[in-house]
């Protein structure tokens, strides 16, 4: 099996054949779980770090009043937690959105690991800061982004790591995101996403439909979100 969490960390940085061995693994049980299913809870104890071989998971918090916040969305290659082990509770859920494949490292051969090899601690430290990058834009577009900026922001954001992960375009990209999903992202009704994504397709810039999405003209649709690639730090990847 094509192992994308290992082909992502040795994107950031040049990694020794013993240390992919290792991740290859320490990641070689993975678990399946099925849409909706929890891979952990909010309140729960944390433990492993979580790392996501295939499917797409989403991180969420419920609110008192029953809604919904989605706070990242996890694809193949991604992993979580690195450092949640410090603390006492989880303060947020994940769940998978598609069918997924997801291994854990127990943070005990997570240390292991990064104290044995260089390469692999230098790769999750960068992962990490990336994934902060990217709440950083997430937090951005809820405060000062209008929603047609904030949809199409998010839209080239969710295609561009596609892309660098290796997924496969067809030639759209599947994306298995529904318009109740987009909606808990961003801080909108389903309704309102609606409407965003028809002005969206109006304007030539993209369309999304049946989980999949189609940018007619990038060069528009970027200019719309107003995007700047750089929190993504794709230029580690080109350069590693």
């Amino acid at each position: 099996m094509n192992n994308r969490f290992v082909n992502k960390l040795q994107g950031f940085c040049h990694l020794k054949p013993l240390e992919v061995e290792a991740l290859v693994q320490a990641t070689s049980h993975p678990t399946k779980y099925v849409v909706k299913s929890d891979l952990i809870r909010e309140g729960d104890k944390p433990g492993p770090v979580f790392v996501v071989l295939e499917g797409w998971a989403c991180r969420y918090k419920i609110l008192p009043n029953g809604t919904r916040q989605v706070l990242a969305y996890l694809m193949p290659g991604d992993c979580c937690d690195l450092n949640i082990g410090l603390l006492a509770e989880m303060d947020h859920s994940i769940q998978a959105i598609t069918p997924a494949m997801v291994a854990t490292i127990q943070r005990a051969d997570m240390d292991a690991l990064m104290d044995e090899h260089r390469g692999v601690a230098k790769a999750m430290y960068i992962s990490q800061l990336v994934d902060e990058g990217t709440m950083r834009a997430w937090i951005t577009s809820m405060g000062r982004r209008t929603s047609t900026e904030r949809v199409a922001h998010l839209m080239c954001e969710l295609y561009l790591r596609a892309r660098d992960v290796g997924l496969e375009f067809d030639p759209d990209l599947k994306l298995p995101i529904t318009q109740l999903l987009l909606a808990d992202s961003l801080g909108m009704t389903p309704m309102h996403v609606n409407r965003i994504l028809k002005v969206l397709r109006l304007n030539g810039a993209m369309t999304l439909s049946r989980g999949s999405l189609h940018i007619v003209d990038p060069a528009k649709l970027l200019q719309i979100a107003g995007f700047d690639e750089n929190y993504l730090h794709r230029r580690a990847r080109r350069s590693a």
